[in-house]
């Protein structure tokens, strides 16, 4: 695991715990050596989580779209900042530079990003872990949908098996580094 995209909010969420999260995620990150794809933002946790890795001496690769680099305030002091026309080819690029992928606590762009990657490994495009870190539960009515879609007969078992769902973030950062 050399490299992780998180997807997560350009807002910063009510609870002062998202953005603590955020925070302590990039640390981690840069303590364990594994370097941030993102979304390229400098504002919410998206900016959190960047700023953390840049403090620790890890590698940050932004990746945002022309729309909404000015929108989002492109971060312009990342390792690397990749400007890309659309939305499509941000999240194809993310996935393609990242070996694993976290969700932190965010909104429909969050989570339709972490769903695109998901799908993918449903249908074997991928092979890579696809994890959501539960800060404060917020993920916990995500998972009983799971549930309730399986029991409708919508998802298969073995593809709720495809989340990593973890609450603290040195077990998931060991997790994704065994993987």
């Amino acid at each position: 695991m050399k490299k992780v995209a998180v997807f997560c909010g350009s807002r910063t969420g009510h609870d002062p715990k998202y953005m603590e999260a955020a925070k302590q995620l990039g640390k981690k990150l840069a303590e364990a050596k594994i370097d941030l794809v993102y979304g390229g933002s400098m504002v919410g946790c998206m900016g959190a989580v960047a700023d953390a890795v840049m403090e620790g001496g890890g590698e940050v690769i932004g990746v945002i779209p022309k729309k909404l680099a000015k929108i989002e305030v492109a971060h312009q002091n990342l390792t690397k900042l990749h400007i890309v026309e659309t939305m499509h080819e941000r999240k194809a690029m993310m996935a393609d530079l990242a070996d694993g992928f976290i969700a932190l606590p965010g909104g429909s762009g969050t989570m339709e990003e972490w769903f695109e990657v998901l799908t993918w490994a449903q249908i074997g495009y991928h092979k890579k872990p696809c994890s959501l870190l539960n800060i404060n539960d917020y993920y916990t009515p995500l998972i009983s949908f799971f549930d309730h879609m399986i029991e409708q007969g919508f998802v298969n078992k073995e593809h709720k098996q495809l989340i990593i769902v973890e609450n603290e973030i040195d077990k998931l950062i060991n997790i994704l580094k065994q993987f």
